[in-house]
């Protein structure tokens, strides 16, 4: 049974928890947030809503009062009908078009353009169906990659949600090795599906879709077929920036990093690291607050 936590506050406050989220590190992936207008007679009055899978427990209910500065609004629990609220909250959404990607639910249908490339992103328990501006910057960012003559050999997208940009990458570049990651269990039944979906190929061989559960960089999967010639990371900036030097030891020289998850003011934060780190920025896409960045690695040795 799933329950949600509720909290009325002013829209600024709202966006400062919503931020506070994004910062914080560990945060527990089974409590899903959204926010909206109350009401649009009084558009500064929004509410918080964070869905839990079971009774939330201390921690969670610690969890989102700690993204609200004191003192924190009432924080209220309900219990709701035995629905999955992220595949509900979902339903129905409009298709997105980001470079040459057309991404759509089962509830579309294709529109036969053999100009787009076109997939089918259910509803689902995992982040990444094109909907973010996060996502589908990441998506034209690797148009653009495409466009600008890159040709990378070995390719992994490191928190890789449904799938969604190691598909893209497979369609732009065919022949690759590809590696999908993620720290969620639930990541890996739902890649599964999705590559049945969109006919991607699962395997270790080019043009195949090999599928890990990691954190991090820390799977001797992903070790072992390092360096990567672009690698792909659409998480949040703490990681972002806790991960630079990882990154960097599985890119290979003059490699490239697809960075997002950042918003545009933590994007100063996140870049130091990465030159710290021997990257440059190469490119740079701003979609709605959010950075996309393309920073290639400086040539070791």
């Amino acid at each position: 049974m799933s329950w949600k936590l509720s909290a009325l506050a002013t829209k600024a406050r709202v966006e400062a928890a919503l931020d506070r989220r994004e910062m914080t590190i560990g945060w527990d992936e089974n409590i899903v947030l959204t926010a909206y207008e109350v009401d649009p007679k009084e558009p500064d009055v929004w509410r918080l809503e964070a869905y839990t899978h079971g009774k939330p427990n201390d921690a969670e209910r610690a969890a989102v009062h700690e993204l609200f500065d004191e003192p924190a609004p009432p924080i209220l629990a309900e219990e709701l009908p035995d629905t999955d609220w992220v595949s509900e909250s979902q339903k129905g959404v409009d298709p997105i078009r980001a470079g040459r990607f057309r991404v759509r639910t089962p509830d579309h249908d294709a529109l036969g353009d053999p100009a787009l490339s076109e997939f089918v992103i259910p509803a689902a328990q995992a982040f990444g169906t094109g909907q973010h501006e996060t996502t589908a910057g990441c998506l034209k960012m690797l148009d653009d990659m495409n466009a600008q003559g890159l040709v990378p050999r070995t390719i992994a997208d490191i928190g890789t949600g449904t799938g969604l940009l190691a598909f893209a990458a497979l369609d732009l570049w065919p022949h690759v090795f590809a590696t999908a990651s993620d720290i969620d269990p639930v990541c890996g039944p739902a890649v599964v599906t999705n590559c049945e979906l969109n006919n991607i190929p699962l395997g270790s061989e080019r043009g195949q879709l090999a599928m890990v559960i990691a954190d991090g960089m820390d799977d001797p999967a992903l070790q072992a077929r390092a360096p990567y010639d672009l690698l792909i990371a659409n998480i949040l900036a703490g990681p972002l920036i806790e991960m630079a030097h990882d990154f960097a030891d599985a890119v290979a020289p003059r490699g490239s990093i697809l960075l997002a998850g950042l918003l545009e003011k933590q994007e100063d934060a996140v870049r130091a690291a990465y030159h710290k780190a021997g990257f440059r920025l190469h490119r740079r896409i701003v979609n709605g607050d959010w950075s996309i960045l393309w920073l290639r690695h400086r040539f070791r040795g």
